[in-house]
């Protein structure tokens, strides 16, 4: 049959006279036979726009909560399959934590300290997500949605480690080059050493022994003898250069104050999947996801639309929210998308039932915050050649992290901080104030140019932002047993979906695939009703 249908008519065809022979159960038999069903969300499985019977669909209503990624997703492939929606949206923008922080934007955070963001114009500072892997579904979007891209420096060898309390080489600053050089260094020369003598217990050959001590001796750069004496690899006192300069080599730190240092433990992070170097960020701001999106369905959003209450019946869904002029409104349709971040849903009155209400109540969220400080010379390119990446600490600060666009240009803003945990409490409960000058202070332990050349700051805790209240869903084993297949399953007729809703939490990928998914099984729903 399928060969039939590629040769004497469309897909489209085909299934239209399906649906009127059969209606939406023979439609969606013929839709699973083509194989236009039961495929993975991120290779984009949905129904093409027209593909299935339209009278099926006519009329069908669904109200979103939420014009986050997750609810823009599922708002722009509904309205591509013919559904009609409407997005509720408690903010006045779009995007959700897809957020720039630009010059005169203002945030209120529980509690009521609100802060304006002096940054000079056409500076930025992202407080939500601020990296793309390249692997990850965001970059389809921004194809899809025109958002231009370029190299974010996730890892950057000229930036630094530094750590207090750790050894010989407590507060200094070390450049990760040389730390990475030395650990590789040590580590092979005592593999090497324990190949060569025959110390390992393992079914090698002669041969293959060669071979790895070979291996070992250009992985770590050793000598003849296997001694890791240094490398170049580690940086120079002196570069090499015109004429007779050959560069003068730095010596390694030693052993032991290498493996006390602890920077070996970071080095980890860099290995992932998700945090692997060649990553991508939109030109001019995370925004700019969210912005093309709202370019396709602003048209459906209603912003300041805070929920008051979710009903639903056998037969529909009805959605209690306050409207930006203080009135009490109610949107209703056949089905809703909730991607209201548990952590706020929790706290609104709706028709859950017991098993699913216990589940919303029971995930944590992540308690993260950022900092982004606007300094009036890029001194970290300057005076230390640093372009891009991130140093990272034991302090509270945790990470500082450098511009990776506007390269060579005068000025710039660096975050200052990123943290989790109690450190994240401990600076986001600060006064604004209070948190400027704690990162100052740190931050200049690293770098002595931070007070000289400090301009302004703007910060953010996650955990007393309005409508987010953390940063994203921290599961445990024990809740992605108990707790997640019943936030993934639909409750009556509501649809829970977001970053939550997936195994890439606080990634905006878990928001793309959160919602193609619960696209797809309404969808589905509908054709077999």
């Amino acid at each position: 049959m399928t060969e039939q249908v590629g040769t004497q008519m469309s897909r489209r065809q085909f299934l239209m006279q399906v649906g009127k022979a059969g209606g939406a159960v023979a439609v969606y038999s013929a839709m699973s036979t083509l194989g236009l069903l039961g495929q993975s969300a991120s290779a984009a499985t949905l129904p093409p726009p027209g593909e299935v019977n339209a009278a099926q669909r006519n009329g069908k209503r669904i109200v979103i909560l939420g014009a986050g990624l997750a609810g823009m997703t599922a708002a722009l492939e509904m309205t591509k399959a013919g559904y009609e929606c409407v997005i509720l949206e408690a903010r006045s923008r779009p995007g959700g934590r897809n957020w720039t922080i630009r010059r005169g934007d203002a945030v209120t955070e529980t509690g009521g300290v609100k802060q304006v963001a002096r940054f000079d114009e056409g500076l930025y500072f992202n407080p939500g997500p601020a990296r793309i892997p390249q692997h990850h579904i965001t970059m389809k979007y921004c194809r899809e949605l025109g958002v231009p891209l370029e190299v974010f420096g996730n890892v950057n060898d000229a930036a630094y480690f530094y750590s207090e309390n750790v050894g010989p080489l407590s507060g200094k600053k070390i450049r990760k080059r040389e730390a990475k050089a030395d650990v590789r260094g040590y580590t092979s020369e005592l593999l090497a050493k324990a190949v060569d003598r025959n110390a390992l217990n393992l079914p090698l050959t002669e041969s293959d022994k060669e071979k790895l001590v070979a291996y070992l001796r250009r992985e770590g750069d050793l000598d003849a003898d296997l001694f890791y004496k240094g490398s170049g690899r580690r940086g120079y006192k002196v570069l090499p250069g015109g004429g007779e300069t050959p560069g003068v080599r730095e010596d390694p730190y030693n052993l032991s104050a290498i493996i006390q240092s602890g920077f070996g433990n970071s080095f980890n992070s860099e290995y992932s999947l998700d945090q692997q170097m060649m990553m991508f960020q939109p030109v001019g701001g995370m925004d700019q996801i969210g912005k093309a999106f709202a370019r396709k369905v602003g048209h459906v959003i209603r912003y300041q639309a805070v929920v008051q209450r979710i009903r639903q019946s056998e037969s529909g869904v009805s959605v209690t929210y306050r409207a930006d002029d203080g009135s009490v409104q109610e949107a209703t349709g056949d089905y809703c998308i909730c991607t209201i971040p548990l952590s706020v849903l929790k706290d609104i009155p709706a028709d859950f039932s017991k098993e699913m209400s216990e589940a919303i109540g029971k995930i944590s969220y992540a308690t993260t915050g950022k900092i982004g400080f606007q300094f009036r010379r890029r001194f970290w390119e300057i005076d230390e050649g640093i372009y891009s990446g991130m140093t990272t600490t034991n302090m509270d600060i945790n990470q500082i992290w450098y511009p990776s666009s506007d390269y060579l240009s005068r000025k710039g803003i660096v975050v200052g901080y990123y943290n989790f945990g109690e450190a994240a409490v401990q600076l986001g409960d600060m006064s604004l104030a209070e948190r400027e000058e704690y990162a100052l202070k740190q931050g200049a332990k690293i770098h002595p140019q931070y007070h000289k050349e400090f301009e302004t700051s703007f910060s953010i805790a996650w955990h007393k932002t309005t409508y987010n209240m953390g940063g994203w869903a921290s599961y445990s084993a024990a809740d992605r047993k108990d707790y997640y297949p019943t936030l993934n399953k639909p409750d009556g007729r509501i649809y829970l979906a977001g970053e939550h809703l997936s195994y890439l939490t606080g990634w905006m990928a878990g928001a793309f695939e959160s919602a193609l998914l619960t696209v797809k099984a309404i969808q589905e729903r509908v054709m077999k009703a």
